[in-house]
């Protein structure tokens, strides 16, 4: 019998929350290094080493500069509108253990109290998908569970990123578990089926840039209306990249963060001070952001700095200097560079301005 995949069950929101329910391990599956249930760097997972038919899920695994502990690192977006993947498609189990796995929770659920009706049709339905080759028009039945396949494919299942604050986005991969065959794509219809691009946006979330300091002249206190010169040296900036990746049996995806360094934003922290340049922008010249201050050079207007107009009295001025930097990756089929957003990362030095002490005779 095929019915349409939008009449799946008699009630979907029933399904849902039993899919939801069935998997709830699935839920972390995505997490990053050190983090509990998460994916860790030394999983390589997919192997059944065993012989039960138990296959390792395919957890993302980060690599490079990612922030330590898991959780998203430390860049900002300068897209408001971007963000990462709040949930995804992944293969999660051979079918000899999702076979173990879903009819205990479907025999489980159909003895629950309240059980009948819509209720319990839906969950006969979803017994039927599995076991009896019951499908719809764009999702196809299977047979006992696809159990003569074991090996040759797995079931995908939704996995929440666990670094998404919005629960409802973070629960929107609401379909039933599904097969791919090794070396295949997955059905179309399912458009959150994890991709490179995917990938990359985790390693975007996940990356640890270098702290920006920037280095002033003249060091400690500077003086009002006279140029404060500000600049990075190359070793502070260098270009950084972090991978995500998922690895199984019959399944390799990975993706490859790489953050160069566009410019430096200085914030003076006052209303009274002036920036050089004036939009406070400073690009990169040579091996700098900005330029090092050299002996001799104290007449001279940096290319990057700040002119303060008073003294921070008995106080200072709460500079924030923000990295810009350039972001692109390659991934699994994609050899060639692809822009995404530009990422920012921010820190703020307390500095100190004195007025200049002169003599009148």
């Amino acid at each position: 019998m095929k019915r349409t995949r939008r009449t799946a069950c008699t009630s979907a929101a029933l399904t849902l929350a039993l899919s939801a329910f069935l998997l709830t391990d699935v839920a972390y599956a995505g997490k990053p290094v050190g983090s509990g249930k998460g994916s860790d760097t030394s999983e390589q997972g997919g192997s059944d080493k065993s012989g039960t038919g138990i296959y390792a899920a395919a957890k993302v695994t980060y690599s490079g500069s990612v922030a330590k502990g898991g959780g998203s690192g430390n860049v900002t977006s300068s897209d408001v509108s971007w963000t990462p993947p709040p949930c995804w498609y992944a293969p999660m189990y051979g079918a000899k253990e999702f076979k173990k796995k879903m009819s205990k929770e479907l025999k489980d659920a159909a003895s629950a109290p309240g059980m009948t009706g819509h209720a319990g049709a839906a969950i006969n339905e979803l017994q039927r998908h599995y076991e009896d080759d019951y499908g719809w028009t764009d999702t196809p039945g299977y047979k006992d569970y696809n159990v003569d396949k074991d090996g040759e494919g797995m079931f995908w299942a939704a996995v929440e990123n666990p670094d998404e604050p919005d629960i409802l986005k973070r629960g929107s991969c609401s379909d039933i578990p599904f097969w791919v065959e090794n070396g295949e794509a997955p059905p179309p219809q399912y458009e959150e089926a994890i991709r490179p691009e995917m990938l990359a946006a985790l390693a975007y979330q996940h990356m640890e840039l270098p702290k920006t300091k920037v280095t002033l002249a003249p060091d400690g206190a500077t003086k009002v209306k006279l140029p404060t010169w500000a600049w990075l040296d190359k070793a502070d900036f260098d270009e950084v990249e972090a991978t995500a990746a998922i690895n199984v049996p019959g399944f390799h995806l990975e993706a490859t963060t790489t953050a160069k360094p566009k410019s430096l934003t200085l914030d003076p922290g006052t209303e009274d001070a002036t920036t050089l340049p004036a939009n406070g922008e400073c690009p990169i010249v040579g091996d700098s952001i900005g330029e090092p201050y050299a002996k001799g050079k104290s007449k001279e207007t940096p290319p990057c700095g700040i002119v303060y107009g008073r003294s921070s009295a008995s106080s200072t001025f709460p500079l924030k200097a923000s990295l810009t930097w350039e972001i692109s990756w390659t991934g699994t089929g994609q050899n060639a560079g692809q822009p995404m957003p530009d990422g920012k990362i921010e820190a703020v030095q307390d500095v100190t301005v004195e007025e200049i002490q002169s003599i009148n005779r």
